[in-house]
């Protein structure tokens, strides 16, 4: 994933989600909200239900739960960055909700007692994390016996064809990626990945469901919206300011050829993968 230690790495997460957090909630990557609607089609929370979203940017998934849960329930939402957190606590005044708290808190280590969630979600967040295997135990430890841990993922679809075309005018920039994974949410694109955190975590009754959640952009231009507010924001960096320029301009006249009189298509393949606390007994 990379070479950094643990805590640099983290750092370097938190300093790249500072960045896009102004952006994140950009149309264009309106597959936020769409998954968030997913997710709660699988969840099915119930009304006063108390909920831990992990990871959670600006918000996106808990203003979903929050509005899912009802002004008995409590939606607590947990991200390293403060500048996403703002931008979630803007959020959700906006939609004028009062029960969701928002803390700076590490998704892999949080200060919850346990058995006090009806259910934890982590909307793609997991796969940044280091050690995710640690961040499942803690979520189950938290998450009352017969409760729901969900995350989501991207899959190998996810972003085709223009991850594809990214990835290959970076290397023609002098970036290799031979070496390692390019992107974070590969670590989860496979579907027994994924079950198999779950199952050695110790969650029972694993279900996964898979959604197209795609959509046609406007055009290039929206794509850059798309890299420049997440994560692909931190891998353009690694070129200088005036490599990323020359970068932008010629990989977005490379996706000219692909717009069509429905504009730019970005497929956004989404894995929920949920699995339940088992009842001692």
């Amino acid at each position: 994933m990379n070479d950094l230690d643990p805590q640099a790495y983290k750092q370097q997460i938190i300093s790249v989600f500072d960045e896009v957090a102004s952006g994140y909630d950009s149309p264009a990557l309106r597959f936020f909200p769409f998954s968030a609607d997913r997710v709660l089609s699988h969840l099915s929370p119930k009304p006063g239900s108390r909920i831990l979203d992990a990871a959670t940017g600006t918000g996106a998934l808990a203003v979903a739960l929050a509005q899912a849960v009802g002004p008995q329930g409590r939606v607590m939402g947990i991200d390293l960055s403060a500048a996403m957190l703002d931008r979630a606590a803007h959020n959700t005044a906006k939609m004028a909700l009062n029960n969701i708290d928002l803390f700076e808190m590490d998704a892999e280590a949080p200060e919850f007692r346990s058995d006090y969630f009806d259910a934890v979600t982590c909307g793609f967040g997991l796969f940044f994390l280091p050690d995710m295997l640690a961040a499942l135990k803690q979520w189950r430890r938290m998450t009352k016996p017969g409760g729901t841990v969900l995350f989501t993922s991207f899959t190998a679809e996810a972003f085709v064809p223009l991850a594809e075309h990214f990835f290959t005018a970076l290397e023609s920039f002098g970036l290799d990626f031979s070496g390692e994974q390019q992107l974070a949410s590969q670590r989860l694109v496979e579907a027994e990945t994924c079950r198999q955190l779950m199952e050695e975590t110790g969650f029972e009754a694993v279900e996964q469901h898979t959604d197209q959640l795609g959509y046609h952009l406007r055009g290039p231009d929206d794509w850059w919206e798309v890299v420049w507010n997440s994560g692909l924001r931190g891998i353009v960096q690694r070129l200088s300011a005036g490599q990323q320029e020359e970068f932008q301009r010629e990989h977005l006249a490379q996706l000219a050829s692909l717009v069509t009189e429905e504009g730019l298509w970005m497929g956004v393949e989404v894995r929920v993968t949920l699995g339940r606390v088992p009842v001692a007994g």
